[in-house]
């Protein structure tokens, strides 16, 4: 009975039970019983008060598109984004104006930049990538101007390598980057990887570039961190990497992840109609995304990058002041320990120093650090995707402290998992289950103390108090209708038509708007509704 009862729970509208995620979920609670899954979510703070039961989902509902919300209290400024499915970004003030668009031929891949000069920098989808496919694919970088002219692009892909998801712009002009780089069975085999997890195609581990710009086409890779360097396995003595994980924090167990499951086509169907995954996305695919690590972030004053991998349900933090030949050791760089991660959190299963019920990262995006000038200045915002209980995944934002020395370098626990033991602030939907985006997404600390939330499946942006009381709300009416050469759609459809992979407040102080008219575009651009999926057709 109580099999069942967990079962129904975790199923989507549709019935399925083959979202990777909610398999989890289910596989979770039967582990370690209701009772215990309860005690969890009771433990998980946010909206719903403890002594008050959680309402269950009910069936969905598609919320009006547009703006719903603009109260008293909310930031000023202006919020710019970029549909999956669309060329087009978007620059729009409170009232959900459109002030500003740059125009594209290519999808994004993720994220999207306003620099300081008012220029606009923007992932692309490339599309016909060999050998790479999985979601946040991406291949090229491309720089407009306010005009909309392309000033500079960059390409990285072959069948050895590919960016994707996301980029982050430094001080120095420069760009620090995600790709993913192939590696053959046989290499996955020799690392340690547990055989039976090994696709023929072999493994796509994660890889952080530096690229150096060269204007108007082009780049110099100045500084390399791969992940590759820094594996650790306790399955086989016989291949590389053999060691404890829970005796070498700083390295990754490259069979610490939560495995994907073999599917049949019909349920791997099933999946791409709901828009977890890419049309063109195989079972080879989903096993060959190793880490799929889509954020990443910098810290000037540290020198250091932080990265999240939700296949592993962790955050890691590594030292940027490197150079590329201290990166792939355990030694130099400013914190002294070359490539290896120095920081953690999420998932403590994952090195060795907990159990499925220590687990607190489930999916998550967008880790960054919270700006100087913004409460809780130094600590880290997560928007973890899909928290399980037994009535449904939900989504949350969490805020945690890292616990550093007097130095400021993180204490490695001796025993147990890296701290902190809880978020030192959350927000979550006061129903629970009204807010939930199982894939994307993102969320950052305003300098008014406010948080804006990108609930990216749906192509939702609020920003809320600290209270978490929300003021401002507003359903992007923008989708598009990109398509690759084979015709099909460059990212997952489904339902998330208008999904955006991240939102960001641009404060009207910002340099970049210095000088440039900001009135509403005259007349507005007409909505793009959604694409109908081909099934529906």
């Amino acid at each position: 009975m109580i099999r069942s009862i967990i079962l129904d729970a975790v199923r989507n509208e549709e019935g399925t039970r083959c979202n990777s995620r909610i398999g989890r979920s289910a596989r979770w609670l039967l582990q370690f019983g209701l009772t215990l899954s309860l005690l969890l979510i009771l433990g998980c703070g946010g909206g719903t008060p403890a002594d008050e039961e959680p309402q269950a989902p009910a069936a969905e509902e598609e919320q009006p598109r547009g703006l719903s919300m603009n109260k008293e209290g909310v930031s000023d400024g202006y919020v710019l984004f970029a549909p999956l499915l669309s060329g087009t970004t978007y620059l729009i003030n409170n009232e959900a104006e459109v002030v500003q668009l740059w125009e594209t031929s290519y999808a994004p891949s993720g994220s999207v930049y306003l620099l300081e000069n008012g220029n606009l920098l923007r992932t692309g989808r490339q599309p016909d990538v060999p050998v790479f496919n999985g979601g946040g694919q991406g291949g090229r970088i491309e720089e407009f101007n306010w005009e909309g002219e392309v000033v500079w692009e960059f390409e990285y892909f072959s069948e050895d390598y590919l960016l994707h998801h996301d980029i982050e712009v430094l001080p120095n002009g420069n760009i620090l980057a995600i790709a993913w780089e192939a590696k053959t069975s046989e290499e996955a085999l020799k690392a340690g990887r547990n055989p039976d997890a090994i696709p023929e195609a072999g493994i796509w581990p994660d890889m952080v570039i530096e690229i150096e710009p060269t204007r108007p086409k082009g780049g110099k890779i100045v500084w390399e961190w791969h992940l590759w360097d820094h594996l650790v396995q306790n399955l086989d003595p016989n291949q590389d990497n053999y060691g404890d994980p829970s005796a070498s924090l700083g390295k990754v167990n490259i069979n610490g992840d939560r495995r994907v499951e073999e599917i049949d086509p019909e349920e791997l169907e099933q999946l791409k109609a709901l828009g977890y995954v890419t049309e063109d996305t195989t079972q080879e695919d989903l096993s060959s995304d190793l880490f799929h690590t889509n954020a990443i972030d910098y810290n000037a004053e540290l020198d250091q990058i932080a990265l999240s991998s939700p296949r592993f349900n962790e955050i890691w933090i590594i030292d940027h002041s490197t150079t590329t030949a201290e990166a792939a050791s355990d030694r130099g760089g400013r914190w002294g320990r070359g490539g290896q991660i120095l920081y953690r959190w999420g998932n403590p299963q994952a090195y060795g120093r907990g159990a499925e019920l220590d687990r607190q990262l489930f999916a998550q995006h967008d880790v960054r650090w919270i700006r100087e000038g913004a409460p809780g200045a130094g600590h880290l915002t997560i928007f973890n995707n899909a928290l399980p209980s037994p009535d449904g995944e939900y989504s949350s934002v969490f805020e945690i402290e890292p616990p550093v020395n007097s130095d400021g370098s993180y204490i490695q626990p001796e025993t147990g998992p890296f701290g902190p033991a809880e978020p030192s602030w959350r927000y979550e939907a006061p129903d629970k289950y009204s807010f939930y985006s199982p894939f994307i997404s993102g969320a950052s600390r305003l300098p008014n103390g406010n948080t804006l939330v990108c609930e990216g499946a749906k192509g939702r942006f609020f920003e809320v108090t600290p209270e978490g009381e929300m003021v401002w709300d507003y359903s992007t009416i923008y989708s598009g209708n990109i398509r690759n050469p084979d015709g099909s759609f460059p990212h997952p459809v489904g339902k998330a038509t208008y999904a955006v992979f991240r939102a960001t407040r641009i404060a009207p102080d910002h340099p970049a708007l210095a000088g440039k008219d900001l009135k509403p575009l005259d007349p507005q651009p007409e909505a793009v509704p959604g694409p109908v999926p081909a099934e529906e057709e």
